[in-house]
């Protein structure tokens, strides 16, 4: 694991413990205590054209259990197991490279936020976790 992807994994680990604290009703004075970040500004959402998202629609599967897919408008999921870990928009940086919305927003700046398409678009990497991801079959119907 990188160092980038390191401090990527400790710093969502630490934003989700102080979720989890603050909605647990945590140590007030703790919260008062701690220094607030500003808050992150999202730009609103790029229009996405179908052609430019078509390479990453469908299933991609991880070694984890996990998966993204994503649809022709550029809406995606990622999920393991049942739960839903990211739900957005893929949101093309250009060379393979889409970033994901945060939020409703477009955080431009994340891009370990996102995934990248190998040459023969047959995988991707995510960012976050630098894991590798392959593209599922797609299945046929009979008929």
């Amino acid at each position: 694991m990188t160092v980038r992807a390191r401090s990527t994994v400790l710093a969502a680990c630490a934003l989700a413990a102080g979720l989890a604290l603050a909605g647990c009703g945590g140590d007030k004075q703790a919260a008062d205590a701690a220094p607030s970040a500003p808050p992150t500004t999202l730009a609103p959402l790029p229009a996405v054209k179908p052609a430019d998202v078509k390479p990453l629609v469908g299933r991609w599967v991880g070694t984890a259990k996990d998966y993204f897919q994503f649809t022709a408008d550029g809406s995606g999921v990622w999920v393991r197991g049942r739960q839903k870990l990211w739900s957005g928009s893929a949101i093309p940086e250009g060379g393979g490279k889409y970033r994901f919305s945060w939020n409703g927003g477009d955080p431009r700046s994340a891009s370990y936020w996102g995934v990248a398409l190998s040459e023969d678009k047959a995988s991707l990497v995510f960012a976050g976790t630098n894991q590798t991801y392959k593209k599922a079959a797609v299945r046929k119907g009979k008929g």
